[in-house]
């Protein structure tokens, strides 16, 4: 801003323009007053002789003013932004930063005016926010135009019907819009994790159309891993009049209400619904509850056989129903993704018994890779680290007649279980001596030299062989007989195995440990668990959606956030 204020003649500072009119005041000039740094176009290029000298000295770093030969057609060179044509101002000023606007306004009157014109505003709010409708046109030119109407579903009917609700978009400037909803806002933008004991979900925060809307993305109904997720709104932002954002909560039948959204802290955020009367059905919970198993479960209770499974769904309605959309989230990050990944990092949809499906975030840690759930359950709730794959231990299945024996299978895992213990004790060990040699010799740098070698190798070892093992040399795959699985139709070929621990725990998270498990990597998108403990196998696949501003912004902000969520969890 420095730049643009001297090339408009008023100085980087306030003190400029007094030690000009302390200068005309020595020279008997008539500058009685301090004169205003918001300078009118006239002003700014002045025809007096000492002023043109002084504002080139400024320009030109102290070098003379041009001969009237070599000047312009004015008879001079141009000293100041202010004598450009405003139609090449507003370009340049909506190539700006909008949070570079504001201060650009205070250089003086002339910028100030020139900021007022909506283009430079409108251009600001395409490319920071991607939004691309027209205020001036009702007619949503985006493919989020059914987002600008509240959707009320009736129950008794089954096509459902759109109610109108727009604000006067006539008298609306863009400038209000960035002002007051998208930079007001622009700290809860991306994904989140609602915090509703130990079930968990995702929100994702994004612009749509000209509203932030939070979506509420959904686990496709039990067992169909592979259909796409389901979303609803939860809440959305958008402005009913100039310079007012207006939040509304959009839970419930009853169409969207007045609701309110407090920034707690960074990355957290809190949601209140001030008309919890629209939550409400006129047939009472029953109803509520029938409707709720419906959208969450795709049937009815009587069409649910198995009694603790319905416990199960019960005990979810009454846990969730209580909160009334009145919540906190905290941010969440997609993983970071890396060349050497055995596949690429991100959401998946999991089958959890009668827990239904849930949704899990693969991560990778070296030769480590770790599944959190982002929704849980109250045997494992959302935060916990359900699955953990060794990807420094493979497993060579056997061929597929004595695959279908469980017995084998499960003699093959325990004896990678057994390797791994002991491995385990060596490693522990090296460490114990490496740390007795370091306290004891003198000059400790030749003992930690060779364990630093020796790691190194065994890392490069490591690293050859994950390599090897991302070959793409399918084999056939069965489940072993006995083993429970939610879903019948998995893939029958499988890439490549590797030994795994799961996490099991009573309820309530009672008495947690990790067991013993198969991780079966199918394809890029698909992948399955067998829990050797429970006899149970659980089959993921990815969640196809482009979620909005949720990359993290390093890999240690998203290892930080991987512990956050768990020690809340915990």
């Amino acid at each position: 801003m420095a730049v643009c204020a001297r090339l408009c003649g008023v100085g980087p500072a306030r003190g400029c323009r007094r030690r000009g009119a302390a200068r005309e005041q020595r020279r008997g000039g008539a500058g009685d007053s301090e004169p205003d740094t918001d300078t009118d176009p006239e002003e700014a290029g002045g025809g007096g002789g000492t002023e043109d000298e002084e504002a080139a000295e400024r320009i030109e770093g102290g070098r003379p003013a041009p001969h009237p030969a070599e000047a312009g057609p004015a008879g001079r060179a141009p000293l100041s932004l202010l004598e450009l044509p405003p139609e090449l101002l507003v370009q340049i000023f909506g190539s700006l930063p909008g949070t570079d606007l504001p201060s650009l306004a205070r250089v003086c009157t002339t910028f100030r005016r020139i900021l007022r014109t909506d283009t430079i505003w409108r251009r600001r709010c395409r490319e920071e926010y991607g939004v691309c409708e027209n205020l001036r046109k009702l007619e949503i030119t985006g493919v989020s135009c059914r987002d600008v109407y509240a959707k009320r579903i009736n129950p008794r009917v089954k096509s459902g019907r759109f109610m109108k609700i727009l604000p006067d978009y006539e008298h609306m400037e863009y400038r209000d819009v960035y002002t007051c909803l998208l930079h007001r806002y622009r700290h809860i933008l991306g994904l989140w994790q609602p915090d509703i004991g130990p079930y968990g979900g995702l929100l994702n925060v994004v612009v749509d159309g000209l509203f932030i809307i939070g979506w509420m993305y959904l686990p496709p109904h039990d067992p169909h891993v592979d259909d796409p997720m389901r979303f609803k709104p939860l809440f959305r932002i958008h402005l009913m009049e100039r310079k007012c954002a207006t939040v509304e909560c959009m839970y419930g039948h009853k169409g969207p209400h007045n609701g309110h959204i407090q920034i707690v802290k960074k990355d957290e955020f809190s949601t209140k619904c001030n008309q919890t009367d629209h939550h409400r059905m006129s047939g009472g919970r029953q109803e509520e509850f029938r409707t709720w198993l419906r959208e969450e479960w795709g049937r009815t209770l009587e069409d649910i056989f198995h009694e603790h499974m319905q416990e199960l769904i019960l005990m979810k309605f009454i846990y969730t129903s209580q909160y009334d959309n009145c919540l906190t989230y905290r941010r969440i990050y997609l993983p970071p993704s890396s060349p050497d990944d055995l596949i690429k990092p991100g959401l998946f949809k999991g089958t959890y018994g009668s827990h239904g499906l849930e949704i899990v975030m693969l991560s990778f840690h070296g030769k480590k890779a770790k599944g959190t759930k982002i929704t849980g359950d109250p045997n494992i709730p959302a935060g916990q680290q359900t699955v953990e794959i060794d990807l420094a231990h493979p497993l060579q299945l056997p061929d597929i007649e004595n695959l279908r024996d469980f017995s084998e299978l499960s003699r093959i895992v325990l004896e990678v279980q057994e390797q791994v213990r002991r491995e385990e004790q060596e490693e522990e060990q090296r460490q114990e001596e490496e740390n007795r040699s370091q306290q004891a010799a003198s000059q400790p740098a030749a003992k930690p030299l060779g364990g630093e070698g020796a790691e190194g190798e065994e890392t490069a070892a490591g690293a050859e062989g994950t390599t090897q093992n991302k070959a793409p040399a399918s084999q056939p795959f069965v489940l072993p007989m006995g083993v429970i699985s939610r879903n019948e139709d998995y893939p029958r070929t499988c890439r490549i195995c590797f030994y795994g621990t799961g996490l099991i725990a009573g309820h309530g998270f009672t008495s947690p440990e990790r067991t013993p498990g198969v991780f079966v990597l199918f394809d890029d998108d698909r992948f399955g668990f067998i829990w050797l403990e429970l006899k149970s196998f659980s089959l993921y696949s990815r969640i196809k959606v482009s979620f909005q501003n949720a990359e993290a912004p390093s890999r240690e902000a998203f290892d930080e956030m991987l512990k956050n969520i768990q020690s809340l969890a915990t």
